[in-house]
């Protein structure tokens, strides 16, 4: 699948918290690793001169993310990726769009997505995204994404709904939706298409994986 313009529409893996290639080891909850450490303030985001080193060393990032899996071994697991993430964010703070541009900005985050071996990075990197999307430097749909899948780490409520398992009838959220009535409301004011439309497609994804 491409991703659209209007905000970065995960890969089929991005979507679904089970049933895709992983580096070994990978799951969805909190897990050992290194102690965590403070990456960047998310109160504010300063401008930012665009870096196209920094973009294109992005992109080889996510090309190499969706290669791993799409089947194709790399060389550089997930954790790597991780770690080459939190140094950039170091350096840099969350990269905007003014940074690396909108697709360099998509490919951190699908980064950030897939980095669940190290869930207090994970909630670290949602403050800043929150903290570049009130400065419309970062895609709100990213966002969406995103605090999906931190709470439902944590075993917690969803509030858009993102975040799906292939169940034997098809596809079911991954933790249940908080205010579901309201959810196509949240839904829409970040881009999303509607929850319906996404488990129609999540249907055919659900599919193919048991084929």
């Amino acid at each position: 699948m491409k991703l659209p313009s209007t905000f970065a529409r995960p890969l089929v893996c991005l979507l679904l918290l089970t049933g895709c290639g992983t580096s070994p080891g990978t799951t969805d909850g909190p897990t050992g690793g290194p102690p965590p450490t403070s990456l960047s303030p998310a109160t504010s985001v300063s401008p930012a001169a665009f870096d196209k080193a920094l973009h294109d060393e992005l992109i080889a990032m996510l090309e190499r993310d969706q290669a791993d899996r799409a089947g194709t071994p790399q060389t550089e697991s997930d954790q790597a990726r991780t770690l080459r993430l939190k140094e950039i964010i170091r350096t840099h703070g969350w990269p905007t769009f003014d940074l690396v541009g909108e697709d360099g900005g998509n490919a951190a985050w699908a980064i950030v997505q897939h980095s669940d071996l190290d869930p207090a990075f994970q909630q670290e990197a949602l403050d800043l995204l929150r903290a570049a999307v009130a400065a419309r430097q970062a895609s709100p749909g990213n966002l969406a994404y995103l605090e999906d899948r931190v709470a439902v780490a944590k075993g917690a409520p969803q509030v858009y709904g993102t975040q799906i398992r292939c169940g034997p009838d098809g596809p079911v959220p991954a933790t249940p939706i908080r205010d579901e009535p309201g959810v196509e409301r949240r839904r829409a004011e970040a881009g999303l298409p509607t929850l319906a439309s996404y488990l129609a497609e999540m249907t055919t994804i659900c599919a193919q994986d048991t084929n």
